[in-house]
């Protein structure tokens, strides 16, 4: 693995998450981006238009479950050594690969339960993997960290609700909204206002994830604790200026200007101060029970 390869994926897919990186000093910050690579990875391979994917993903996770060395993945061996380095949870990213293998063939999310069981399992996990790579000594950490990725996969959700349909993916859950993708990716003028409540829907549920998770963040060691600020309130911030602008989903993915970020970085420099942080709301994980990082109730 290229030193800098890593970082250089980060800065490629995900920017908001680049820029909160930088606040995590030198270590920290190649490690999440080390993480990262390998999200990224199965990610861009669950959304390709290779004919043999789902067996590629299935011979990831067939991987990380045995632990098998022979003909191991590259992606697989350097994820594997993260994990050993920084003792993450391998049952995260095995929950991880199962969300992706669900994206497989046509996506029809039929209630909010399958909605937040599917964020959990491509973002919730990406929370609990993170937090063991931050040193978060507190049992209750994993909580809020699993809420954050929640709150954030609601948002992508939201933010990509046409490009989806465009693949024939719909994630508004069925009792929100029965339109099918094909529908959606018409945008319809007749449609529109429906599925603007239904995304505002999104934005409304991910508030829940956000605001538990802004409680969490005092559980973060200082030295990472405005990075993952940082990136909490550049995340959030998409929804917020969607909804301000209408929730006009057929108009494609809402965009955080650099001047924003700037400004939304200093705001989080008041998590510094230290704050008794309160009992996770067990509430939140009620459909969560069984994976990892849940709060039981």
């Amino acid at each position: 693995m290229i030193q800098n390869e890593p970082k250089q994926v980060l800065k490629k897919y995900g920017s908001s998450f680049y820029w909160a990186s930088q606040f995590l000093g030198k270590i920290l910050s190649q490690k999440v981006a080390r993480l990262y690579k390998f999200c990224r990875y199965v990610d861009n391979l669950a959304d390709s238009n290779n004919p043999n994917r789902e067996l590629l993903l299935n011979n990831i996770k067939d991987h990380l479950v045995n632990k098998d060395q022979k003909n191991q993945p590259e992606v697989v061996k350097e994820f594997l050594d993260l994990v050993s380095e920084c003792s993450i949870p391998v049952h995260a990213a095995e929950e991880l690969m199962e969300g992706m293998l669900s994206d497989q063939g046509s996506v029809r999310i039929a209630d909010e339960k399958e909605l937040l069981r599917y964020c959990h399992a491509v973002a919730g996990t990406v929370g609990v993997m993170v937090q063991s790579i931050l040193n978060c000594s507190e049992r209750q950490s994993v909580y809020f960290a699993v809420d954050l990725g929640v709150a954030m996969q609601l948002t992508n959700i939201a933010r990509d609700v046409l490009e989806d349909a465009q693949i024939g993916r719909r994630y508004i859950p069925s009792t929100w909204l029965d339109n099918e993708p094909e529908r959606i990716a018409q945008k319809n003028l007749s449609d529109k206002e429906a599925i603007s409540n239904a995304t505002a829907k999104l934005f409304s549920l991910a508030e829940k994830y956000y605001e538990s998770a802004s409680k969490g963040i005092y559980y973060i060691p200082m030295r990472s604790r405005i990075a993952i600020a940082i990136a909490l309130k550049l995340y959030r911030q998409i929804g917020v200026k969607l909804v301000q602008n209408g929730t006009q989903w057929w108009k494609g993915r809402t965009i955080v200007s650099n001047k924003k970020k700037m400004l939304l970085s200093i705001i989080s420099l008041n998590c510094i101060v230290p704050k008794k942080v309160p009992l996770h709301e067990k509430k939140l994980h009620k459909y969560f029970q069984g994976l990892s990082g849940a709060n039981e109730l």
